[in-house]
């Protein structure tokens, strides 16, 4: 039988989902645990939504695994949460059918990464946010964010915002949304696409930040998204604040909401999330 799972984890831990040698990634971590739940030396191998990098965070994970055993939604739930560290925790199990593909049958991914800005950085929420030194009560200008933002919106050659390493077939990606919305000292990025590059919100977020502190236009954004030459972009901005918050799905599959309630994260953006 196939199961899907949504899976919640602080990624500050690991060096991202996929399986490295001598590394801890989520995928190993839930791995173990789930072959430990069953027993009886099982071997399970689990598909994600997304591969997400060294530090990133996820609120919406999903995941499928192929399993020989019988259990019900809660039993998975509760025994793999078991064998889970803190970092990690399976918040719903779903029975399946067999042509459901977490990765390949989503149709949309949305990431919100969050910046805390201000003369020195805030230990509270290390690994938690990404970092943006604003000295003397400076703000960003969000406005202009948000006009650079719309260049971005609909079906586009994102190479520019793509890393090196990317092993996608084909930088064009659909942009259905980029929300930039401002509570100093925070900042919060909210992008909905079809799939993402690698890296891909982490250079949008750096360039759109270049925007908001004035040292570029928003029409450069138009430059360099056109442009399809990752040199002409800002630099990678930090994993800290990246979180994958929500995966869809056809309605057929019956996939349930992320659970968000026990995100720091403010509930109206959250609920944001969830209007789509």
């Amino acid at each position: 039988m196939r199961i899907a799972l949504g899976v919640q984890y602080d990624g500050s831990a690991y060096c991202g989902w996929q399986i490295q040698p001598d590394q801890a990634t989520v995928q190993n971590t839930l791995e173990k645990a789930i072959e430990q739940f069953i027993g009886n030396g099982s071997h399970v191998r689990i598909t994600a939504a997304g591969r997400t990098d060294t530090g990133v965070h996820a609120l919406g994970q999903v995941v499928h695994f192929d399993a020989d055993v019988e259990r019900d939604d809660w039993s998975w739930v509760r025994g793999i949460n078991t064998f889970l560290p803190d970092g990690v925790v399976v918040n719903w199990a779903k029975l399946v059918p067999d042509d459901f593909d977490a990765r390949f049958s989503a149709h949309e991914r949305t990431y919100i990464y969050a910046v805390f800005a201000g003369p020195v950085r805030t230990p509270i929420l290390a690994k938690r946010v990404g970092y943006c030194m604003m000295p003397n009560g400076q703000w960003f200008d969000v406005a202009a964010m948000q006009s650079a933002s719309q260049y971005l919106i609909g079906e586009h050659d994102f190479s520019s915002f793509r890393a090196s390493e990317c092993q996608s077939k084909t930088p064009i990606k659909h942009m259905y949304e980029c929300t930039i919305t401002g509570d100093q000292p925070f900042l919060f990025f909210k992008v909905r696409a079809n799939a993402f590059l690698h890296h891909m919100v982490r250079n949008l977020v750096g360039s759109l930040l270049v925007v908001g502190q004035g040292k570029k236009d928003p029409e450069w954004i138009k430059t360099v998204l056109l442009a399809k030459n990752r040199e002409v972009a800002a630099p990678t901005f930090a994993p800290d604040g990246l979180y994958l918050i929500k995966v869809a799905y056809p309605n057929t599959f019956g996939i349930p909401n992320p659970h968000w309630q026990n995100a720091w994260l403010p509930k109206e953006l959250m609920l944001s999330v969830f209007d789509q």
